[in-house]
């Protein structure tokens, strides 16, 4: 079984017509990598944004003095 999947893309015939033109070009490759880091960029940026949701939800208005004392006193 291939760890592989097919994704279609339409493309406007008058860009098509200039990729055939473009012989160097390795269209299939070239088009996965972009998907890719585009999925990757776009996932980075759901993560962030959902760390700094999770973040705003954190309690703030304790003073980082205080953690640190409350840490030593507990040894």
């Amino acid at each position: 079984m291939s760890a592989k999947s097919v994704y279609s893309i339409r493309i406007p015939v008058k860009f098509r017509k200039m990729m055939d033109q473009m012989d160097d070009v390795n269209w299939q490759e070239e088009m996965r990598n972009a998907a890719i880091e585009l999925i990757k960029s776009k996932s980075r940026k759901r993560l962030l944004k959902d760390a700094q949701e999770l973040r705003g939800q954190m309690i703030s208005d304790v003073e980082s003095a205080a953690l640190i004392r409350e840490d030593r006193n507990a040894r």
